[in-house]
């Protein structure tokens, strides 16, 4: 169905968890005059508690459609897709859950953006659904929270500012202060458990995908603790999605040059706290392999809760990029504040919002952030406080 005969820009699914509950707060509050948004849930009666919420706020709200639908009934969900240009979700662990929404939205040419940080679900949905997406125009965006658009969306400004013709390689250090989600929390022990599955899922990817058509190369590239000389940091590698994410937008743009190098830390300032994250992460992965362990952590970080407003408004995130290019050297940095709540809510709102109204390039298919929206997310952002600067 083209675009200009849907009657919903936007519908969310998960307003009923608490990182959905925000971005419905986000789109009341920043949505563009006379927006068509509708929220998608298994239960009215929740849904109308959201809505409630909203109306409090924004009495015009009053005739926000709810459409009650269960997120495994691809059918179900064709039928409401189809009628709007971007579906929004939050509903995770993504692996388990995610699956029909995206087939929904590559079947009818919808587009989709989520807040996965879930290596497999992304690779199987590229084997499963990309092909389809292309065919139908569908841009299938995943990882538009803070995985992974600080990282992707910070490493495509900092190439640009570089304007290298040769070689780039690049690093970014992640610095934050905040509450990880619980629905991260458990995405991230989903993943950790299921290291065989990640890991075909991964090589089925890299058969289907094949490498960039014009010979470039582009690269995550794992790297040791170290402290770097540039920054002052010791730097820890981040077991995370988003050095995959990076290299991705490397492949599929020029800007990044003919070999793209990309490694991916997070930083601290003394020795102790690097180990201490070290042992934190080892632990978590050691767990997440014991069934009774991972259910034990589980319980104790339920999803869709989250820290009150005063603990988010004093959180903070920093990404600290350095790029090499023969004799050059750029520093930048991407700043904002609680990263694993209220900006991400930003984050998936303005994209999804991005891919609705903006002209952006011409893509379709599994796509990142930085190929389907670059520079229109880039300014959204910047308009609504996520800092992207060269300090250096």
């Amino acid at each position: 169905m083209p675009t200009d005969q849907r009657d919903l820009d936007l519908v969310l699914f998960g307003a009923t968890g608490f990182t959905g509950g925000l971005t419905a707060d986000y789109l009341a509050e920043n949505g563009p005059s006379g927006l068509r948004w509708a929220l998608a849930g298994r239960s009215q009666a929740k849904l109308e508690a959201v809505r409630n919420r909203l109306v409090a706020r924004h009495p015009d709200l009053g005739d926000l459609e709810l459409v009650v639908v269960d997120a495994a009934d691809e059918t179900e969900l064709v039928d409401v897709v189809r009628r709007a240009k971007v579906a929004v979700t939050t509903v995770g662990p993504y692996q388990q859950l995610g699956g029909p929404l995206v087939a929904a939205c590559a079947e009818t040419g919808t587009d989709y953006v989520d807040l996965t940080g879930e290596p497999e679900f992304v690779d199987v949905t590229y084997v499963e659904q990309h092909q389809t997406a292309v065919a139908s125009g569908a841009r299938i965006v995943h990882a538009c929270g803070f995985d992974s658009i600080p990282h992707d969306l910070g490493a495509y400004f900092t190439v640009k500012e570089l304007q290298a013709t040769g070689p780039v390689t690049l690093r970014g250090v992640v610095r934050a202060a905040g509450t990880a989600s619980g629905g991260t929390f458990h995405s991230a022990m989903g993943a950790f458990s299921r290291a065989k599955q990640m890991s075909a899922a991964a090589k089925a990817r890299r058969r289907v995908q094949g490498k960039p058509a014009d010979g470039r190369r582009s690269r995550a590239v794992a790297g040791k603790p170290h402290r770097d000389k540039v920054l002052g940091y010791w730097l820890l590698p981040m077991p995370t999605i988003d050095p995959q994410v990076v290299a991705r937008s490397g492949a599929a743009l020029p800007a990044y040059g003919p070999d793209f190098r990309y490694s991916h830390y997070a930083g601290t300032k003394t020795l102790r706290y690097a180990a201490g994250g070290m042992a934190a992460v080892s632990f978590v992965a050691v767990a997440a392999q014991v069934g009774p362990a991972r259910k034990f952590l589980l319980t104790r970080v339920p999803q869709g809760q989250g820290p009150d407003e005063a603990k988010r408004s004093k959180s903070w995130f920093t990404v600290e990029f350095v790029a090499e290019s023969g004799d050059r050297t750029l520093r930048t940095k991407v700043s904002g504040g609680d990263p694993g709540y209220g900006e991400t809510a930003k984050m998936l709102a303005e994209s999804a919002l991005c891919l609705a109204f903006d002209d952006n390039p011409p893509t379709a298919g599994s796509v990142t952030t930085a190929e389907a929206m670059g520079d229109n997310l880039l300014t959204r952002l910047s308009a609504r406080g996520i800092t992207f600067e060269v300090v250096g």
